[in-house]
């Protein structure tokens, strides 16, 4: 149990502790260092090159202004340097978090389709991983995600770029689908999902973020989800909330994001705690943390408000993460051991 007067502590504690996380956006992670960086060498862009400006510019109506801004954000990235520095300066941030692993969903269909050529692209994401894991102690893994919103034509450059050999990056371990879920049903990506399953990735789709349960039904029959990608209206389905319990699906929960996106109307209302309550495998995500004005480390403090947890309570969220991630079983291994000896030495008398 927590109390206001360990809140310190706990902040401290939460600073230091060894993380994985699992739902994060490559260009939503740009700090406003670097999208002011941007949008300074893309002067025709409309997002501010203040980077206290962007607060209000990110500060979101609803989820389809959230889409809106994202996606001018996005157009920022046009050249194989944009994409390199972006990558490297996000791993950078994560390693600050004491972040050790990641898998960063990139939408490799928004850089391709404005021009970037797509080894370049693949090139410069690779070796932004590799400089990141040599540089900081960060692994990166990718995640490949349709962008919704762009329709078919967006799912079939995806998967083509996700299973191609002579295309798809080493670091690659899924396949996704993001963007707006309203008008845009998950069962049409059934065969696109089926050739990246086929080719060796995992399935992790967003579903029921803005949409209700139904949607993430769809996703685990239809697109064979391994986790869910927020899953925030799975609390309204008992029996959804119990198939998620015992076949150990992960939600990846971003409580933050989902009240700046007014999917959930208010941190109190978040249905993280019938999640828990119902024994779903809960991981604690930042989703797009700049624009949210948020951290990982942030986000397990919310959690840890939101769910009462102590030291104790949060090294086992931690170590949610790395049961659910595409991590090695031997990187796992460790990854839970570096989380228990830390959690151990400082709790130590």
């Amino acid at each position: 149990m927590t109390d206001h007067r360990d809140a310190r502590d706990l902040h401290a504690f939460i600073a230091g502790l060894p993380k994985a996380e699992l739902h994060v956006h490559h260009v939503g992670s740009a700090s406003p260092r670097i999208v002011s960086a941007l949008a300074a060498r893309h002067p025709d862009s409309r997002v501010p090159t203040d980077p206290e400006a962007l607060a209000d510019y990110f500060t979101f109506t609803d989820f389809a202004h959230f889409i809106e801004v994202y996606l001018s954000v996005v157009d920022l990235v046009r050249t194989p340097e944009d994409v390199r520095l972006l990558t490297y300066e996000v791993a950078r941030d994560m390693a600050r978090q004491q972040v050790r692993y990641a898998e960063l969903t990139i939408t490799p269909y928004s850089s391709t389709r404005r021009g970037i050529d797509e080894l370049a692209f693949m090139e410069a994401i690779e070796d932004a991983r590799k400089a990141a894991e040599a540089e900081f102690g960060v692994v990166l893994r990718w995640c490949f995600d349709i962008p919704g919103e762009a329709g078919l034509e967006a799912a079939e450059e995806t998967v083509r770029l996700a299973t191609e050999d002579r295309v798809r990056p080493e670091g690659l371990v899924s396949f996704g689908l993001g963007g707006p879920e309203i008008g845009v049903p998950r069962p049409q990506f059934k065969p696109y999902f089926d050739r990246a399953i086929a080719a060796g990735l995992r399935s992790v789709p967003h579903a029921g973020e803005t949409t209700g349960p139904e949607t993430v039904w769809d996703a685990l029959n239809d697109l064979r989800a391994e986790r869910i990608g927020h899953g925030t209206s799975s609390a309204r389905d008992p029996k959804l909330l119990a198939h998620l319990a015992e076949h150990r699906i992960a939600l990846e929960v971003c409580p933050t994001s989902n009240i700046a996106t007014r999917a959930v109307r208010t941190l109190d209302e978040h249905p993280i705690k019938e999640f828990t309550r119902a024994g779903v495998l809960v991981t604690i995500n930042s989703d797009d943390p700049p624009m949210f004005g948020t951290d990982l480390n942030n986000e397990y403090a919310v959690a840890a408000r939101l769910l009462d947890l102590d030291e104790l309570g949060l090294a086992a969220l931690a170590k949610n993460a790395v049961e659910a991630s595409f991590l090695d079983p031997a990187g796992k291994t460790r990854l839970a051991e570096e989380i228990d000896t830390y959690a151990s030495t400082w709790l130590a008398p």
